[in-house]
């Protein structure tokens, strides 16, 4: 099977928007991800995908830690600017959680300390042991699909309890 095909296929799987951070010698670097879920509760643990390519998968083996933000759908400039997709824009600026860089604004803030790293295929996945979290007021996410930057349309809501 072709490389497309198999792109176009997993892009057939809406996702949120998040960016990760991790900080290097006081700076800050981060890239747009939705390669991102929890994996447990009990201990908290989340995991991110990073690709062999991407510059910031030596800066999370050197700092051990990252954070998780997941974008609200006012955040697409935001996604933007970590994906390399806007060359001109303002500097961005980063609040802090458990002395972490975090996006204002995020919808859930998650800081991370790296528990476990795993080498699949042209990917390592980074198990985080979640550290703190912050929530933001419930506002839409940011959604990709297919390719796009999508909006929520919340035409029936059914509400699941826990």
């Amino acid at each position: 099977m072709d490389d497309r095909k198999f792109r176009n296929a997993m892009g057939k799987f809406a996702t949120g928007v998040t960016v990760i951070t991790t900080e290097i010698d006081g700076e800050v670097h981060g890239m747009t991800a939705n390669a991102f879920m929890s994996v447990s509760l009990d201990p908290k643990l989340v995991v991110v995908s990073i690709g062999e390519k991407a510059r910031i998968l030596n800066k999370i083996r050197l700092s051990n830690k990252f954070t998780v933000n997941t974008l609200a759908a006012d955040q697409q400039e935001v996604s933007m600017i970590f994906a390399g997709q806007l060359k001109e824009h303002d500097e961005v600026s980063f609040d802090r959680l458990d002395g972490q860089a975090v996006i204002p604004g995020a919808l859930a803030q998650v800081s991370c300390e790296v528990s476990a790293e795993h080498v699949e295929g042209d990917h390592t996945l980074f198990i985080g042991n979640v550290t703190d979290i912050h929530l933001e007021d419930d506002s839409e996410p940011l959604v990709f699909y297919s390719g796009r930057y999508r909006s929520l349309a919340e035409e029936s809501a059914v509400s699941f309890k826990s």
